[in-house]
């Protein structure tokens, strides 16, 4: 079992961030499973978790908005006791309803929101993680496709101001790793951008040679919270052959 007690994982009522809570809570970590807008999915994840013997806490946090992130490091600490892990899952950008800059202001300002509003509260020796995806990861030295060009530059933009939050985790020890994944079959952005471009999910399987679960994806996710791996690491899940070829690395 893990000694971490509390954990938050952004975006968690569905889909890898669901499939991420519940991999934690297995391991003695109690939960805060976040949503926007959908309290009843994210009121079933928190049952499946008790059932299975595990805790978790539903809280309904737009991160995007100031209240949002303190919202859940509330939660985590007054439920659990302690805050020691944050999975920053929680994106998008694809939305057309959210309003101008929605990409930069969810993949990026709140992203280090969250973090800023956790780390007064996380623990010595905690973790943070930052899920992405190859083709956000890679952007600056790979085009991707034209439908999913303004959401990747958002999650790298994220990811960069997140890196320069390092040195300050580091004076309380605190861990900060990215996971990359490639497409992963199921999700909504995958299904999206193969609606706006059909084959597109085909291409990238052949591509990669085998495209994860949300399932698979997730697990790798968890499994991230606890590696023995130096701060600032990314873990390119399923390779990243190609990517790393065009990119010249």
């Amino acid at each position: 079992m893990s000694e971490f007690k509390g954990g938050i994982v952004t975006g968690s009522s569905r889909g890898i961030g669901a499939v991420t809570a519940q991999l934690l809570a297995e391991q003695g970590i109690g939960v805060v499973v976040n949503y926007r807008a959908k309290a009843p999915r994210a009121n079933k994840i928190v049952a499946s978790i008790e059932e299975k013997g595990g805790k978790a806490v539903a809280v309904g946090a737009d991160l995007t908005t100031v209240e949002g992130p303190q919202a859940l490091v509330d939660a985590a600490v007054e439920n659990f006791g302690s805050l020691d892990v944050v999975v920053l899952n929680a994106s998008g950008g694809m939305e057309t309803s959210m309003g101008e800059n929605y990409a930069l202001r969810l993949n990026r300002d709140a992203q280090v929101a969250m973090l800023e509003a956790a780390l007064p509260k996380l623990s010595e020796g905690g973790r943070v993680v930052f899920v992405t995806s190859h083709q956000a990861h890679f952007i600056n030295d790979v085009s991707t496709m034209d439908a999913y060009d303004a959401v990747a530059k958002s999650k790298r933009a994220g990811e960069d101001a997140l890196r320069e939050m390092i040195p300050k985790l580091a004076e309380k020890n605190i861990t900060f790793v990215v996971v990359s994944g490639d497409m992963i079959e199921g999700t909504i952005t995958a299904t999206l951008l193969n609606r706006m471009e059909p084959g597109a999910i085909d291409a990238r399987r052949e591509a990669a040679g085998k495209l994860y679960s949300v399932e698979e994806f997730g697990a790798e996710v968890a499994k991230m919270v606890f590696a023995d791996v130096e701060t600032g690491h990314t873990e390119l899940v399923g390779g990243a052959g190609d990517f790393l070829k065009a990119s010249g690395n």
